[in-house]
């Protein structure tokens, strides 16, 4: 019995430290060699890596929007004395195809700081764009509309007739009519600026002598 007790003792021992010293330096190899050891994962191909987590950073491509032929151009007037609007929509003007946003605010603001002598005159005071798309561009142009005076004063600039009103300053009317036009008497009162006592008597005058 003692002979059998010693044969397994023999052979246990030798394995039992075999054992130990292959579990050892497993553990050391893992341990001061990380990247080296054959873990137990799976590479996953980049292009089907989950990204939900991480935005990626893709570079995209924006085409700016610009007018062209199709655009429908919207001008909304309004009278911001009486609060009111009439909006109407217009092919867009040739000068304008082809333009960025940025291209059409900067000719806009141009305009609203140099309108025409025609703009002024009906009284023009300042325009906004109110929206702007290669399918549409909304411009609203604000005006204080002159009111009617209880007389008007006709004069001459440039040889033509102008109608001023009764503060003998504010343009009315430019009626296009050329003072050589008129007979001279008519002239010669214009030119020390007529006094026309009321809108009928104006326009009156308007219908005679326009061509």
């Amino acid at each position: 019995m003692k002979l059998v007790k010693r044969i397994s003792y023999f052979f246990v021992i030798p394995i039992f430290f075999l054992s130990l010293g292959i579990f050892i330096g497993v553990w050391g190899i893992r341990f001061f060699y990380p990247g080296s050891y054959p873990g137990r994962y799976s590479e996953v191909p980049a292009d089907r890596a989950d990204t939900s987590e991480v935005p990626e950073n893709v570079a995209v491509t924006v085409s700016e929007e610009t007018l062209c032929a199709d655009t429908e151009y919207v001008l909304k007037e309004t009278d911001i004395l009486r609060n009111t609007s009439v909006e109407t929509s217009w092919q867009i003007p040739h000068k304008y195809i082809g333009m960025t946003r940025e291209m059409f605010l900067e000719t806009m603001n141009l305009y609203a700081e140099h309108p025409p002598l025609s703009e002024l005159e009906r009284g023009f005071v300042g325009l906004e764009v109110l929206s702007f798309s290669r399918e549409k561009v909304v411009v609203r142009m604000d005006y204080r509309y002159l009111q009617p005076s209880d007389g008007f004063y006709l004069a001459v600039c440039d040889n033509e007739v102008v109608v001023y009103l009764e503060d003998r300053s504010t343009i009315y009317i430019n009626t296009g009519i050329a003072l050589d036009s008129l007979p001279e008497k008519i002239q010669m009162q214009i030119m020390d600026m007529l006094s026309i006592p009321d809108e009928e008597t104006l326009y009156d005058f308007l219908e005679t002598y326009s061509s």
